[in-house]
Formats: C-alpha cells, sequence, structure tokens
C-alpha cells in the first residue's frame, strides 16, 4: 500500500470513529529556530572583550611630563634611612628630552645637594669646560643626572644597597630621557651604569652598551682636579671625549 492511500484509509477510520477535525501543529524548524539563534547570541555576549593595549609614551612632550611626575615621585623617597635623614633634597636631573649626549655621575655633593641641582660645584665647572671645549656644546644641550638621587654622608661611596634602592629610579628616567650616548663620570658610576667591577682604568677606552646605547666611561672631573699639576687624567679623558666624538660621526679638532 503506497502513502497516499496509507493516508486515505486513516482519514476514514478517524471519520468513522466521529474525528472530523484535526490541529495543525508549527512546523518543527519555526520552534527550533529562535531558540538556535537565542542560543548564538548568548554565545556572543558571554565572550569578554579583549583589554585594549596601551600605548607606550613615545612623544617627548608626554616624556617630558612624565619625567617630571617621576621627580616628584623621587622627592619624598625614604627607601635609604641614612640618605633620607641626612640630605636637604633629592637631585634629580637637568638637560633636555633626546639629548646627544647623557653625562651620568655618582652621586650629589654638598653643592649638589644645597642648589637641588647635578654637577654646579668645582667638579661641575670643569665638566662645562669638557662640554664646551672638546665637545662644542653647551651644558644646556646635554643632559646630566646621577646614578643615585640623594647625597652620601659626607661624599662617600654609595652603598650596594642604595645602589640597589634607587635603581629603578634611575632607568625609568634614562628611558624616558633617551639619550643617544651615555657618558659615565667616574668609576663608581660606569660600575652601576654597566653592572660591572672593573677599575675605571680598565673600563675607559672602550664601548660598553646600557639597553643598546652605547657606552663611554671616563674620570669623573674631581678626580682631575685632585691630580693638578699632573695632567695624565686630563689627558685620558680628552681621548675618551675624541672616542665620543669619533661614535657621534663628528671631527675631532
Amino acid at each position: 500500500m503506497n502513502l497516499s492511500r496509507q493516508i486515505a484509509t486513516h482519514l476514514e477510520s478517524l471519520r468513522a470513529a466521529g474525528i472530523d477535525f484535526i490541529p495543525r501543529g508549527e512546523p518543527l524548524v519555526i520552534q527550533d529556530a529562535p531558540l538556535r539563534v537565542a542560543a548564538k547570541q548568548e554565545t556572543r555576549a558571554a565572550v569578554p572583550e579583549q583589554p585594549s593595549i596601551a600605548a607606550p609614551i613615545d612623544d617627548a612632550e608626554s616624556r617630558r611630563t612624565a619625567l617630571a611626575v617621576l621627580a616628584k615621585e623621587i622627592a619624598p623617597c625614604n627607601r635609604c634611612p641614612e640618605l633620607f635623614a641626612t640630605r636637604t633634597q633629592t637631585v634629580f636631573g637637568v638637560g633636555p628630552i633626546d639629548p646627544q649626549i647623557c653625562f651620568v655621575g655618582e652621586a650629589p655633593g654638598a653643592d649638589e645637594d644645597r642648589t637641588g641641582e647635578p654637577f654646579v660645584g668645582r667638579a661641575g665647572q670643569l665638566l662645562d669646560k669638557i662640554i664646551a671645549g672638546a665637545l662644542k656644546m653647551k651644558r644646556s644641550e646635554v643632559y646630566i643626572c646621577n646614578t643615585i638621587k640623594c647625597r652620601p654622608p659626607s661624599n662617600r661611596v654609595p652603598s650596594p644597597t642604595e645602589r640597589s634602592n634607587c635603581r629603578e629610579y634611575f632607568e625609568e628616567q634614562i628611558a624616558l630621557v633617551r639619550p643617544k650616548f651615555i657618558v659615565c663620570l667616574g668609576a663608581t658610576a660606569a660600575q652601576n651604569v654597566l653592572g660591572s667591577t672593573l677599575s675605571i682604568g680598565r673600563l675607559r677606552g672602550l664601548v660598553h652598551r646600557y639597553k643598546e646605547i652605547p657606552v663611554i666611561c671616563t674620570y669623573h672631573p674631581s678626580a682631575i682636579l685632585r691630580e693638578e699639576p699632573d695632567t695624565v687624567l686630563r689627558k685620558a679623558c680628552w681621548e675618551d671625549m675624541k672616542l665620543l666624538l669619533g661614535l657621534m660621526g663628528r671631527p675631532v679638532s
């Protein structure tokens, strides 16, 4: 018996039983479709949005602002109890953003602690002469700072703990300033920046690297002042500046 005949026979039997009306149901596909759509909508809503990645500070004005914020953050620092108790103020750094050269000393002295600016005493005056005489630049064209932002009592060498406490500040400072070259002044600054234990005599005359920035090491101006009238260190410093000028692609006069 084919399908049409089966249906006709079934309807006749229903009619014989007194059933004249059969309610029409909705197609399953109509009932299922909204459910499937709702399920998809719920799945999409449950997926969290991906967090946006903040763009790195790149433009000069933003970095200049961030540098000022960092200086204010450092000003009340008390990580080193002895330095906090004996300092007059922190000494952050001076100079432009994106300089050709950043000069780095070890820590502020008495004059720097009093004024709040690095290299302003006799050593600073000699540094100014080196900048103007050897490099033919102005002090205002270079960035000057120290690895330690507080003066150690009696200008003693900063302890390993003090250097470690200030390392974070120094690294952030250099990252914001972005110098093309770094000149470390003296053994303590050079050892701190480069993570070395070598003497300044063995570190100078070579090109080192700090986070891909070329680094030249030379004698601290204070050491040069102490050797007068001998000029051995003065001549060595001049040789180091000639090395720097060569790296910068500038003629040596």
